[in-house]
């Protein structure tokens, strides 16, 4: 039987460590736990405690640890820049599968043809170590601040490899020529539901982000987004 999976953003690494209120108030009030039961820990970044609950509080749980375990990231670093979508409850949805899938960066974009539409960093971040814990992962995607389109284009020289999917009839290669995992870092870029401007799409090949189709059917963002997710991360 698996242990309860908690997250703790910040690691005292040091007996008796105090968890937070948010999951001391989960093992006290909703999983019942008891002194003398084990839970793991992890921060999102590779970092996985196995530990004793040593004091059962709703506000201050104390644990000792039992046992460390350093992982480190996956073979696949792949991002999404995807463009933010009118529906806020289709972007959470992008995000949780996104996180499940393995994807290590998001970034939410405004292009030209981006409708309006609110972020809130705090349940975006909610989502993401929802899907974490819910996958049993110890690596929690960087979700980085909307950005501007032509601002992102332009600082995106970190990615060894750069794709951008769009909808117009043009010489584009299938994604899934270049999936399989190798210590690239890859990264797709996803249009809003209007797709990119062809000054955008010019934009992101002069920046040496190659033209490429997810296939023939014509996907919503948000799913256009998870198509490129998984063939980015599949093996």
């Amino acid at each position: 039987m698996q242990l309860p999976f908690f997250y703790e953003e910040v690691l005292q690494e040091k007996s008796p460590m105090v968890l937070s209120d948010e999951s001391s108030r989960h093992i006290v009030q909703v999983l019942r736990m008891k002194e003398g039961e084990n839970i793991q820990i992890t921060n999102g970044k590779g970092i996985l405690l196995t530990t004793e609950i040593t004091l059962a509080h709703k506000k201050k749980t104390e644990v000792k640890i039992i046992k460390k375990e350093t992982h480190p990231p996956g073979m696949a670093q792949s991002a999404i820049a995807i463009s933010l979508v009118k529906n806020t409850g289709r972007f959470e949805w992008f995000l949780e599968k996104a996180t499940e899938i393995g994807v290590t960066e998001i970034i939410p974009l405004r292009c030209k043809r981006t409708e309006k539409s609110h972020f809130r960093e705090d349940r975006m971040k909610m989502i993401l170590v929802s899907a974490m814990l819910q996958s049993r992962q110890v690596w929690l995607p960087i979700l980085f601040p909307p950005t501007k389109y032509p601002d992102f284009i332009s600082q995106s020289n970190s990615y060894d490899k750069k794709f951008i999917a769009h909808c117009i009839e043009d010489q584009k290669r299938e994604l899934k020529e270049f999936t399989g995992q190798d210590h690239s870092s890859k990264i797709v870029l996803i249009g809003p539901e209007g797709d990119f401007t062809p000054e955008e799409i010019e934009q992101a090949i002069n920046e040496h982000f190659i033209p490429v189709s997810l296939g023939t059917n014509r996907l919503r963002t948000e799913t256009a987004a998870i198509v490129a997710a998984v063939m980015l991360n599949i093996s």
